[in-house]
């Protein structure tokens, strides 16, 4: 990290609230001719050109970029790192997905130089898509959680990972017990969390996969250490649901599964959560959980269509997750672009400030960091992107037709992807070209 100070100049765009809070013209913040002042790894400085050079000394090094817009850093609150070799496997829906592909592929990741490998591949993948944060999922090995956060650390990344949970129900070669993952758990806990930048989330797969020993093993780690996270997957499909309640009989629900072992707090994150009743939405609410919208992944295994207006009727945290490797894109620009789809699906609409919202602040208020990054204020961790708004010959033409900035935006997510990423910034420093790539 360079303690130098470093103006960026270009149209800066970001978002500063939750529409439904205070209404679409209040949720964000947009300087045609802005510039952004950055050292240290922070933000220190931030709005019109001409109000920011006034203030700032005359010898400031600036960075200009043209047909630009700076925003903040993406933020995917769900993504399997170890499912980057088997993306776009074809065929099934989630339980014979999971045995086919996914568990196969998770068996390599006990060798630390695989997981090495694909850990560079990911990170790299993220960075060229302008992900700079991310709740992320490794295996049921500890070496895959080691030699991720070696590498994103490296990399100087904020970053959430934990080691998979899973004593039943997948192949042997896949599961634990409940007591060698509660120590691994607390072994790479007090090595990586707050290391760096760096946070743990204790992750169970899912409750199929966990017994009731296991599950209360994860509601002690998260007693013994109350600021980790947990990570998680809920209601994704209907064929789940119907097996976790036959698992389950004394439970009243899916969510109440991991409510009775204590895994809901306001650090909890669960991916999908398509198929909610409202008691389960209240509960959700009432502890503080969030939960993950993955539209890609539930479109391409046919789980269903999320209800993000139920979500926000009852108050809960949501962020976008790709999920990969069930999930096509590590676009989030993709996923935004899916995620409109979703919503008109269900008669509903989706405006690009919303999704803005979801994939940056909401992202971070999901995770309980949006005092740190989800947006470009003053003091923030200076995690950013650079988006190209002529990247194809298309959408050079369609801008030209584009009158407003939210339709600018609208066009951006519907035809943009990683061509879109001119540069992506992690704690002030370039992590991504497209010029060097």
């Amino acid at each position: 990290m360079t303690s130098e100070k470093v103006a960026y100049h270009s149209a800066i765009l970001h978002s500063i609230a939750d529409p439904k809070d205070v209404g679409l013209d209040n949720s964000y913040q947009y300087f045609n001719d802005g510039i952004m002042v950055v050292e240290n790894g922070h933000i220190t400085d931030i709005g019109a050109a001409k109000d920011v050079l006034s203030r700032q000394p005359t010898d400031l090094v600036i960075k200009q970029f043209a047909n630009k817009l700076i925003t903040s850093g993406f933020i995917d609150t769900h993504i399997h790192y170890p499912q980057t070799g088997m993306i776009a496997s074809y065929g099934e829906q989630l339980l014979d997905w999971l045995e086919n592909y996914t568990f196969p592929e998770e068996q390599r990741f006990q060798d630390p130089e695989y997981a090495t490998k694909v850990s560079n591949i990911f990170l790299d993948e993220l960075a060229r898509n302008g992900t700079t944060t991310a709740l992320v999922f490794g295996t049921v090995h500890k070496e895959s959680v080691n030699a991720f956060f070696t590498e994103a650390k490296k990399r100087k990344l904020r970053m959430i990972a934990g080691k998979v949970l899973m004593d039943r129900n997948a192949p042997e070669y896949l599961t634990d017990t409940p007591e060698m993952g509660y120590y691994d758990s607390k072994e790479l806990i007090e090595r990586w969390h707050h290391n760096d930048r760096l946070l743990y989330a204790v992750t169970p797969r899912f409750a199929p996969t966990s017994t009731n020993e296991q599950l209360a093993t994860v509601g002690r780690l998260l007693k013994e250490y109350p600021d980790v996270y947990m990570h998680t997957h809920l209601s994704e499909n209907k064929k789940e649901i119907e097996w976790v309640l036959d698992l389950f009989p004394d439970r009243d629900s899916y969510l109440d599964v991991y409510d009775y072992y204590g895994l809901l707090h306001d650090r909890s994150v669960f991916a999908h959560g398509i198929h909610l009743s409202d008691c389960e939405c209240q509960r959700l609410s009432d502890t503080g959980s969030a939960i993950s919208f993955c539209p890609t992944s539930n479109l391409f295994l046919g789980s269903g269509l999320f209800n993000l207006p139920k979500l926000e009727k009852f108050n809960v945290n949501v962020g976008m997750g790709t999920d990969v490797g069930a999930g096509t894109s590590f676009s989030m620009l993709q996923t935004m672009s899916e995620a409109y789809k979703v919503m008109q699906l269900q008669q509903e609409k989706l405006h690009p400030f919303k999704s803005l919202f979801l994939a940056t602040l909401g992202g971070a208020k999901a995770l309980r960091l949006e005092d740190k990054i989800g947006n470009l204020e003053v003091g923030k961790e200076a995690d950013f992107l650079v988006m190209d708004l002529h990247s194809t010959p298309l959408m050079t033409f369609r801008m030209e037709q584009a009158k407003t900035l939210e339709e600018q935006l609208f066009v951006l997510m519907s035809l943009g992807d990683d061509r879109s990423i001119a540069e992506t910034y992690v704690y002030g420093e370039q992590a991504y070209s497209s010029k060097s790539k």
